[in-house]
């Protein structure tokens, strides 16, 4: 005579807090057990799934927040209403504190700039990623003969920023007011291949084909002058270069951009990051 048995529910139940007393037990007697295991498999599948960490992209969100911040306001007197000057200081020495070499530029300048524009005819098409930049309250565009005036967003902005920081830097040291000189932009494959033909210690591998980095001479300024206003005393060319340096060496410091000293080419040769 066969028997039946009926699971009902008492028996579910039963079973049910039964287990739940094992694991009640094995998590008290070894609390590690299913931690170290659930541990073992995440790391296993960030192994597979996580790709490599970006570094340059990852910087570049940093530098975004650093240059939307709000403009700290500009004090030019103290408070008993006298004119504040503070002094030129320069920095130590420009090829020791602006060493970013070509291959450091080059590898930030291709992670966020454009790809490589074949002539002027093609930089035409590409407009919708890069910005237009001529002369401005700010800076001077030299003419120019082996580039064009566009850099891509970042590049330009930062662009503004240095040039308004140096403008504040010089009214905060009693210096007349200057704009910076902007002699090189965006080249293209062409472009790079007639200037080698004129200055064979230009690179091949030019950061400037990417549309992130630009030039400022450090020799060349453009004085600006109210001509209903009093004559003011000249400014020597290197009391505008230390404060252009001090400048530079701010950004740099806040990671906003790699800067070399071009002795040859008498500029700061300058990519966003």
């Amino acid at each position: 005579m066969k028997l039946k048995f009926k699971f009902e529910r008492i028996h579910f139940l039963l079973s049910f807090c039964t287990i739940v007393l094992i694991l009640f037990f094995v998590k008290c007697t070894h609390p590690d057990v299913l931690t170290l295991g659930m541990l073992d498999k995440n790391k296993e599948t960030d192994s597979v799934t996580a790709p490599p960490a970006d570094s340059v992209l990852q910087h570049s969100r940093f530098v975004d927040s650093l240059i939307l911040r709000p403009r700290a306001s500009l004090c030019l007197l103290d408070k008993q209403g006298n004119p504040v000057k503070n002094r030129v200081t320069s920095v130590s020495d420009f090829n020791t504190v602006f060493p970013d070499m070509n291959d450091v530029q080059l590898a930030t300048a291709q992670r966020l700039g454009i790809s490589q524009i074949a002539d002027r005819n093609e930089a035409v098409h590409r407009k919708k990623d890069l910005v237009y930049i001529d002369d401005n309250p700010f800076y001077d565009i030299k003419p120019l003969h082996h580039s064009i005036p566009y850099l891509v967003p970042r590049a330009a902005t930062l662009l503004t920023e240095i040039s308004r920081a140096f403008i504040d830097s010089l009214a905060s040291k009693g210096i007349p007011f200057h704009k910076l000189l902007v002699t090189s932009v965006l080249r293209t494959r062409h472009d790079v291949e007639r200037l080698r033909r004129v200055n064979h210690n230009a690179s091949e591998q030019s950061c400037h084909q990417y549309g992130t980095t630009f030039d400022i001479s450090y020799n060349h300024f453009v004085r600006v002058m109210d001509p209903d206003g009093p004559e003011l005393p000249q400014t020597w060319g290197v009391t505008l270069k230390s404060v252009l340096a001090e400048v530079l060496e701010d950004q740099r410091e806040l990671g906003t951009c790699y800067v070399k000293y071009e002795y040859k080419q008498s500029c700061f040769h300058i990519t966003a990051r």
